[in-house]
């Protein structure tokens, strides 16, 4: 009784703080983890556009090989995200056996699945690269073989410091998660540059970069398992057990989703910039054919930047919102929501002032001064037609993530797939029929508004239901 009432107490901040100041206090360590996480694809494409002797090519190479790293980190969350939620379920009901059980086998499930991916990735490599609009033209095909087969060689490590990052946060050192994945990326940091630009390693060069520091990311995973105090993983953790699986993987099917369905969407929007830049008069020469993909997959990482910025500070709203809910202050959720979608807007207000005033700059970053002038134009054109809605993008993401922490699970999942399958896939594959290659372009904004429309009918439905104390 003591314990619970000391507890309470050392948690009674959540109900009393101001909710602005605990949600930047809750927020910041979820952006800098998730823009670390971000970095390693990042890094990669601006060392690479730097590069005179891979330019264009190797940026879309670099844009065909990444869903295909975003579907190891989908079987990757699935694991580790269902592990996590259901390791804190087994921890406050002090049942520390199905715990250290849990992780076990949550390890095993990796290490398997992992070899796996990695078998099929190098057997069906240039079936799989072809899917995703690597036969651009000839030269992207052999940049995306050469970068894709040691990326491969690296997904069991990759996939077991993804999966391992919620575990080691669930057992209570979210501290020792963030510095690990900050470790690896500091590596591939250190590392491109010297093979890229000194050794002349080419896309092999990135490639082995990542690798390394992912390799160092999942031996501090196995560093912190073996020494974890919380729990203790005993020989019997790593047995089967199919009863335990059971219960933690549907519980990381919504993180699996979310990720998937991004796949989904980049898929669709390779496969339409090959076929219709393939019918463009400039783009459909063989010199310039590679210049859409490279262009939209630097486009897409600077929205990989900002979206990480607004998934963290609606993923630092979650334990606030889950506390004060269940201390009955719906009035204080509420006032969390609205300082919540201000913070979305003004972000992604901040995103679109930069893309729309600065896209030179952005553009030069990745390597604009080695390429032609159409590679420059269609960059600009990009930067401001594909991000224009990102008010619309950012504050759409915090209130799926809202909804999650009210416990609407299967809403925000619904929301999410509506905005990524049916919209972004949809309008992806359906724009360009009538609008050529620009119609890949509006895909995003047009995905965007719709998906707001929808969010504004769930967002003044959750300020009625959150009315009152």
């Amino acid at each position: 009784m003591e314990e619970l009432k000391t507890e309470t107490k050392s948690n009674a901040f959540l109900e009393t703080e101001p909710v602005g100041r605990l949600m930047s206090k809750y927020a910041i360590p979820c952006i800098i983890s998730l823009l670390v996480a971000a970095l390693y694809n990042i890094v990669d494409q601006i060392f690479i556009a730097n590069a005179d002797y891979l330019g264009s090519y190797g940026n879309a190479a670099n844009t065909v090989v990444f869903p295909l790293t975003v579907v190891a980190l989908a079987v990757a969350v699935l694991i580790g995200d269902g592990c996590c939620a259901y390791v804190s379920i087994c921890l406050g009901a002090n049942e520390k056996e199905n715990a250290h059980r849990s992780i076990g086998n949550a390890v095993f499930l990796c290490v398997l699945a992992s070899l796996v991916l990695t078998a099929v990735y190098l057997i069906f490599q240039e079936q799989i690269l072809t899917m995703f609009g690597g036969r651009v033209n000839e030269e992207t095909f052999r940049q995306s073989k050469e970068y894709f087969f040691y990326i491969s060689l690296g997904i069991p490590f990759y996939m077991f410091g993804q999966a391992m990052n919620p575990v080691i946060r669930s057992a209570g050192s979210p501290g020792f998660a963030m510095a690990s994945t900050l470790a690896g990326a500091a590596v591939n940091i250190v590392l491109d540059p010297v093979f890229i630009f000194l050794f002349q390693w080419g896309m092999m060069g990135a490639a082995v970069a990542t690798v390394a520091g992912q390799i160092l990311t999942a031996i501090l995973a196995v560093w912190y398992l073996h020494g974890m105090k919380t729990i203790r993983l005993e020989k019997g953790s790593f047995v089967l057990r199919f009863g335990l699986i059971a219960r933690f993987i549907p519980l990381g099917i919504c993180s699996l989703l979310s990720q998937i369905s991004l796949v989904a969407a980049m898929a669709a929007i390779n496969n339409m910039i090959r076929k219709y830049g393939a019918l463009d008069p400039v783009f459909g020469q063989t010199e310039y054919a590679q210049i859409p993909m490279a262009v939209v997959g630097i486009v897409m990482k600077f929205f990989q930047i900002v979206i990480s910025i607004a998934v963290g500070i609606a993923a630092g709203c979650i334990p606030v919102v889950g506390y004060n809910i269940g201390a009955g202050r719906k009035d204080r959720a509420r006032d969390l929501f609205t300082h919540l979608l201000a913070a979305e807007a003004a972000v992604g207000g901040v995103a679109l002032l930069i893309v729309e005033l600065l896209p030179g700059q952005l553009i030069s970053i990745f390597g604009a001064a080695n390429e032609s002038i159409y590679y420059t134009e269609f960059a600009l054109k990009s930067f401001r037609v594909y991000l224009c809605m990102m008010i619309f993008a950012c504050v759409n993401k915090g209130t799926f993530i809202y909804l999650q922490s009210l416990g609407k699970a299967l809403v925000s999942t619904f929301l999410s797939m509506v905005r990524e399958i049916v919209f972004g896939v949809g309008f992806a594959l359906a724009l360009p029929v009538f609008f050529g290659l620009d119609g890949v372009l509006y895909s995003m904004p047009v995905s965007d508004i719709l998906t707001f429309f929808i969010s504004a009918v769930v967002i003044r439905y959750t300020y009625r239901e959150l009315k009152g104390k």
